[in-house]
C-alpha cells in the first residue's frame, strides 16, 4: 500500500488531483484510515489512474471518463467517441501546423526587409485569354485562407476538363475579388488557359479581360512564402508614383511536384497618381 504522497509520485499526477478524483468517485483509496482520515492505495489502482489521465488527455469530461471506466457507455459508443476525438485532434493539429507555416512567412518577411530588391519589377501591358474556371469563397485574402480553397479548386478543374477531353490546357491564372459580404472574404478563382471551343461540365470558359498596366515581378517557390515578394512589390508601386487598382493575379509559370520549385508570375494592377 502506498500513502497519497507515494501515489502520486509514481502516477505523476498531485495530491489535489487524487483527492478530486476520489471526491467526484473516479478513484477512491483502496483504505482510508477511520482514525486519520489517511488515504492509503494499492499498486494496482495505479492502472486504473492510467486511464483516468488518458481519457481525460483525450478531451473527455471527468464525468464522461467515471462512465466510460464504469461500463456505462458501450464498446460502439466508445469507438465513436474516440473517432470523433480523433478527427477533432487531427483538424487542430493541421491547423497548428497552418498557422506555424505563417509565423515562418511572417518571420522571413521580417528577415529580408530592406533586401528584396524592387529592380526586378516589369510594368507590362496583361493580354486577355480564355480560361476555364472554377470559384469558391475563402475568408480572407491571407495565403492560411487560399491554400486550403485554390488547391482542391484546381485538381477538381483539371480532372473536369480532363475528364471532358480537353488538351494542352495551361499554365494556371487565379484571380481574386471581393465577395461583396463586407467581412474581408473574397471570391477565389482558379482558372487555367484553354483553346476556343472548350467546354466541361460544371467548368466556366470564358475570356479574362486584359490588364491594361501592371506591375509584376516573378516569386519562386511555395505560394504559402509570397508575403515577402509581394511586399516588395508594393514597395516598388508606393515608390514609382502609382496605387494599385486591385488585387493581384498570379500567372503559373512553372509547377512541379515540390512547391519549393514552383515559378509563379505576381500582376498586380496599378495607376499613375
Amino acid at each position: 500500500m502506498f500513502n497519497i504522497g507515494d501515489f502520486a509520485r509514481h502516477g505523476r499526477v498531485s495530491v489535489r488531483m487524487l483527492r478530486h478524483y476520489d471526491a467526484l468517485g473516479l478513484l477512491r483509496p483502496a483504505h482510508v484510515d477511520p482514525y486519520s482520515g489517511y488515504r492509503f492505495y494499492s499498486a494496482d489502482q495505479l492502472a486504473r489512474l492510467n486511464r483516468v489521465i488518458a481519457l481525460k488527455d483525450l478531451g473527455f469530461t471527468l464525468e464522461q471518463v467515471g462512465a466510460i471506466l464504469d461500463g456505462e457507455i458501450g464498446a460502439e459508443e466508445l469507438r465513436g467517441m474516440l473517432r470523433l476525438r480523433q478527427a477533432d485532434l487531427e483538424a487542430a493539429l493541421e491547423a497548428a501546423r497552418a498557422r506555424l507555416a505563417q509565423v515562418g512567412a511572417r518571420l522571413r518577411a521580417i528577415e529580408s526587409e530592406g533586401h528584396m530588391s524592387t529592380q526586378d519589377v516589369v510594368v507590362k501591358k496583361i493580354p486577355a485569354v480564355r480560361i476555364a474556371e472554377l470559384s469558391a469563397s475563402a475568408a480572407g485574402f491571407d495565403p492560411e485562407d487560399i491554400t486550403p480553397v485554390i488547391g482542391p479548386l484546381y485538381e477538381e478543374l483539371c480532372g473536369r476538363l480532363e475528364a471532358a477531353g480537353v488538351t494542352g490546357f495551361g499554365p494556371g491564372i487565379a484571380y481574386y475579388e471581393d465577395a461583396g459580404k463586407g467581412d474581408g472574404s473574397i471570391v477565389v478563382h482558379a482558372g487555367m488557359t484553354v483553346p476556343e471551343g472548350t467546354a466541361a461540365e460544371g467548368v466556366r470558359v470564358h475570356v479574362l479581360p486584359g490588364i491594361e498596366e501592371a506591375a509584376t515581378v516573378v516569386h519562386r517557390g511555395s505560394m504559402d512564402d509570397v508575403l515577402a515578394t509581394s511586399q516588395a512589390l508594393a514597395a516598388w508601386i508606393g515608390t514609382n508614383g502609382c496605387v494599385s487598382a486591385g488585387y493581384a493575379r498570379e500567372l503559373y509559370l512553372e509547377c512541379p511536384e515540390d512547391p519549393a520549385g514552383w515559378v509563379t508570375e505576381i500582376q498586380e494592377p496599378i495607376s499613375r497618381v
